[in-house]
């Protein structure tokens, strides 16, 4: 194995981690004058649907690509159209990709035009969704859907591959604010065998105190931002943030008139309830998603 050299720790020079030391497993792109084009568009709310969708997709090609640049490689040779041998790397292991929902999913896209057979996994926590059905009962506010000790976030569903704990693993979620939802999704993972250090977390906008809160609890785990903002409001959002990206880039909410989500515990299936179409999400299926047209 050949361990890849690591990256430097880059801030950007308008960002408020300027004057802050990042921790040594945070790592930013290149601050450049296109990546701010970039940034500017996406954040700006009169941005339409598929500018947000093409320049975002933009970035994650980018933030994916330096997460490939820490996993390790070994040795490769091959034989070239002349017949010459050249003596190059290959990726140690296997590779998977897991998209937190529902923001997550925006990031597949772009995750795949840099990887195109990678295998994407989804995980569900509390507070992705605006209001749930569990077990027949609608519930809007999430009461009884929190760790009673410790009111952290709690897992509805995951599906991984059977040999999860021997890949690498690219965590997607765009925006870490509090940082809640990503470290539920790397516990959620280390259980069924993930090590830390296994696991890239992939995402567009951080706030320091999120950083600050994630690295702490999980120091051997990576994590590749494209900005990091001033920091959290009152409400705890991202300032000054780019809003709901999962509404933003086109959820199911938006493009399909998405209205709530059907968890059903004994079977372990989650359904997306849509205007003309129902897509389910079956713990036994492979698929990450079959429509039921009605």
């Amino acid at each position: 194995m050949i361990p890849n050299a690591p990256s430097h720790n880059h801030t950007h020079a308008n960002s408020s981690a300027n004057n802050r030391t990042l921790p040594p497993s945070v790592f930013t792109l290149p601050p450049t004058a296109q990546l701010e084009a970039l940034y500017t568009i996406i954040r700006n709310k009169d941005t339409s649907r598929g500018d947000l969708l093409f320049y975002s997709d933009r970035i994650i090609r980018l933030l994916v690509e330096e997460g490939l640049n820490h996993l390790p490689v070994i040795k490769k040779s091959v034989v070239t159209p002349t017949g010459a041998t050249y003596d190059g790397v290959g990726f140690e292991g296997k590779i998977c990709g897991v998209s937190i929902l529902r923001a997550g999913e925006a990031m597949e896209a772009g995750l795949r035009e840099v990887c195109r057979s990678m295998r994407i996994s989804k995980i569900l926590i509390k507070g992705a969704l605006k209001h749930l059905v569990y077990m027949g009962r609608r519930i809007n506010s999430w009461d009884g859907f929190q760790d009673e000790e410790t009111a952290q976030p709690k897992l509805f569903y995951s599906k991984f591959p059977q040999d999860i704990a021997k890949r690498y693993v690219l965590l997607l979620d765009p925006m870490l604010a509090t940082g809640g939802s990503a470290m539920k999704a790397v516990d959620v993972l280390m259980e069924h065998g993930v090590g830390e250090e296994r696991i890239i977390f992939i995402n567009l906008i951080s706030s320091p105190e999120g950083l600050k809160t994630f690295c702490a609890k999980f120091p051997r785990l990576k994590v590749i931002t494209g900005w990091i903002d001033q920091g959290l409001n009152e409400k705890a959002y991202i300032i000054p943030g780019l809003g709901d990206f999962g509404e933003r880039s086109g959820s199911v909410e938006q493009e399909w008139g998405w209205e709530e989500m059907v968890f059903d515990g004994s079977t372990g299936r989650i359904a997306w309830l849509a205007r003309h179409s129902i897509f389910v999400h079956d713990a036994t299926l492979d698929d990450a998603s079959v429509p039921l047209f009605l």
